[in-house]
């Protein structure tokens, strides 16, 4: 699909909805301002859990703060609703940052075991202050005005409502397709990869996290001045849990998904209101347990949604070619040839009981691609790891371009110009190749959340795609830029983390095990490949257990054994060396 039939399906169905309240019935009307209210909650969901991979049960306390704030302020204190909606997203934004600050690192089960606590809590809190009227609720709060024109009819707030809708979807999609929106995409599947990108996990997760609330505060702003009537009944866990089936339902990833979700779970809910009655006389009870059993059909058989099954039958939208004139992002300057660029010493570290890296020092200088060799299990990822800030050296001193990193965190050593890939490749396979390698800019661009937003950031995102198709030319994987990465077999994921090491314009590169996978042809581009970034002045370490490879680009290597330097070399030397034979090679020959 071309971005001019997209943008014309979207006006005719913005269209659509703006003309809808002169042919349909107040009811109708109604229906579809729960349908909105809900949507932004759903909204937050998509961001936090479908994107983020952080589940919520609590997003209804947080509808439910901004709701009694609003009610608090313009009933008790008769403030405008305007004020009340600052005085919500306030609070809700405060509580959403300490909350968010307390239960985020925790991981497992434990998160949303604790948003149904806090959920819980602040449930009962709103039932037990005399001031917000306890289990009774606060009534007569004043409706929404535009100057003069009150937004008391469903007919009126109806505008108010979806248009707050798709402001919030555009800035979240937006958001998306940007620098930070990159990093949000990439918190699913662990911490690791994107810490070595330079990215505060921790940060993106709390940021998100009080988007999520702020989205679901808008909600409860909207449906206090809507329904005139707040009452602690709307905002519990129940509700919590509804909110994440219309995640569930409409597709937990998808911006489109907290509409489709929000309808269908209303719709349904409606009707089944209209008919369980006459099945029995516990309707309310039963109720639930028809959409227990329906969660239960959703997630064995459509998991994915609604929105990504109906997505198969629209065509793709075609990416926009990349101006002539948009200049590359800023390179660093590489060390002079020869100086020390990285300088281990006595490096230690132990598991338990083991010493895995004993006492192991070597240097490596700029412009050199060093080999680190040895038989399994002789501590070879674990000095990677150390070297890289993904585990902590118990001994030792590492230092880079002469500053000490020992102490040093995974994002600090890569904003200081280390790049690294895996053993066991890490990349976002539901990403495109293209929008992988743009991880790896994220140190060299400064465009944060608002900018992203509002899609200031063209300029600095349109250098960003330019070097990250650059880097993906350069590897051999320029024409499937657009292609999802999941779907590339290993020998070429290999290669793809290559180029996102290369984005972050390294002064020295880290490779683990990167011929691993690959074919012979494939081997032998990679090997120039190396060859080529040793001419610009780029130093590359390895890790690699396919020998030929290693002796053929390699300057020096250093064996390793059991934990401990074994010795340290030219290729020719190393090859002769009867230690190495023993250890490494299968004997003496």
């Amino acid at each position: 699909m071309s971005r001019t039939a997209r943008n014309a399906f979207v006006c005719a169905a913005v269209l659509g909805l703006a003309a809808a309240p002169l042919f349909i019935g107040s009811f109708t009307i109604t229906l579809l301002n729960y349908i909105g209210i809900y949507a932004l909650v759903t909204l937050g969901l998509v961001l936090l859990m479908g994107i983020g991979g952080l589940t919520s049960f609590g997003q209804a306390s947080f509808v439910g703060v901004a709701a009694y704030a609003t009610a608090w302020l313009t009933t008790a204190e008769g403030a405008s609703p305007w004020l009340g909606l600052l005085f919500a997203l306030a609070l809700t934004a405060a509580i959403a940052s300490f909350l968010g600050a307390v239960t985020l690192r925790l991981g497992g089960h434990f998160l949303p075991l604790s948003t149904i606590a806090w959920g819980l809590a602040i449930f009962f809190t709103f039932g037990n202050i005399d001031a917000l009227g306890r289990y009774n609720g606060l009534a007569g709060i004043p409706p929404i005005f535009i100057g003069s024109i009150s937004l008391a009819p469903s007919e009126a707030i109806f505008y108010l409502i979806w248009g707050l809708l798709a402001a919030a979807a555009l800035l979240v999609a937006n958001l998306l397709d940007s620098r930070e929106g990159r990093a949000v995409r990439s918190l699913r599947g662990g911490v690791i990869m994107i810490e070595s990108l330079g990215v505060n996990a921790f940060r993106t997760r709390l940021i998100i996290f009080v988007i999520a609330a702020l989205l679901a505060g808008l909600s409860g702003w909207l449906y206090a001045h809507m329904s005139r009537y707040v009452s602690p009944t709307p905002f519990d866990v129940r509700m919590g849990i509804e909110y994440l089936f219309m995640t569930v339902i409409g597709g937990s990833g998808q911006i489109l998904g907290a509409a489709v979700g929000a309808t269908v779970v209303t719709l349904l809910e409606n009707k089944l209101q209209d008919l369980l009655p006459y099945v029995s006389t516990n309707g309310a009870q039963l109720e639930i347990v028809v959409f227990s059993i329906l969660f239960i059909v959703v997630l064995q058989f459509a998991r994915g949604g609604i929105v990504p099954i109906l997505r198969r039958f629209v065509p793709k939208t075609v990416p926009s070619a990349i101006a002539a004139d948009v200049k590359r992002l800023a390179r660093r300057g590489m060390p002079q040839r020869g100086t020390p660029v990285l300088t281990v010493e006595g490096l230690v570290k132990r598991f338990v009981g083991l010493i895995a890296v004993n006492q192991v020092s070597f240097e490596i200088n700029a412009g050199d691609i060093v080999g680190l060799i040895g038989p399994n299990g002789a501590g070879k990822t674990t000095v990677f790891n150390v070297i890289t800030g993904a585990l902590e050296s118990d001994d030792g001193k590492i230092t880079l371009l002469g500053q000490d990193i020992t102490r040093f965190s995974q994002r600090r050593i890569a904003a200081a110009g280390l790049a690294r890939t895996f053993q066991h490749v890490k990349l976002r396979p539901n990403m495109s190749l293209i929008d992988n390698v743009l991880l790896g800019t994220y140190l060299r661009t400064r465009s944060g959340y608002l900018r992203g937003a509002m899609r200031l950031d063209r300029a600095e995102e349109a250098s960003s795609r330019l070097e990250a198709l650059v880097q993906l030319q350069r590897v051999g994987l320029g024409e499937s830029a657009n292609d999802l990465a999941g779907n590339l077999p290993l020998g070429n994921q290999r290669i793809l983390e290559v180029a996102r090491a290369l984005a972050a314009d390294p002064v020295l590169v880290v490779l683990d095990e990167p011929a691993a996978g690959l074919r012979r042809l494939e081997k032998a581009a990679l090997a120039e490949l190396l060859k080529s970034l040793r001419e610009e002045g780029v130093t590359i370490m390895l890790v690699e257990h396919d020998m030929d490879f290693v002796m053929s680009i390699v300057d020096r290597i250093v064996v390793m054994d059991f934990g401990t330097k074994l010795t340290e070399g030219a290729p020719a030397a190393v090859r002769a060396d009867v230690r190495v034979q023993e250890a490494y090679l299968g004997g003496v020959t």
